[in-house]
């Protein structure tokens, strides 16, 4: 099973709830709030290292985008670079079939 993140991510834009920014994101990590978290290839390696440790610590799957800053911000149709993604509601998204997929890898 091929799931475009490309494509899923602008259902997401439009039928669920992500927010943008690595702040955000290391914060949502923390607290357990986001379904899953989509980082930039181009991500700093610390902010990259921190969103990756909160989000093992709270089960929280993490994507790498395989494109730039600048290609994730225009994929959700942005003007400017968005270095992680943090999904709080899935909308009609397939993109939580890649996570229930990787939970049932797991078990």
């Amino acid at each position: 099973m091929s799931i475009k993140i490309e494509r899923e991510l602008q259902v997401i834009a439009k039928t669920g709830k992500m927010v943008f920014g690595s702040k955000s994101a290391i914060k949502n990590a923390k607290l357990g709030k986001a379904k899953m978290i989509i980082i930039s290839s181009t991500i700093p390696e610390d902010i990259k290292a921190d969103i990756q440790y909160y989000s093992k610590l709270s089960r929280i799957p993490v994507i790498e985008f395989k494109g730039s800053s600048w290609d994730l911000g225009a994929v959700c149709g942005k003007p400017y670079m968005i270095s992680a993604i943090s999904i709080l509601d899935f909308g009609e998204s397939e993109l939580q079939k890649l996570v229930e997929g990787d939970a049932k890898s797991q078990a």
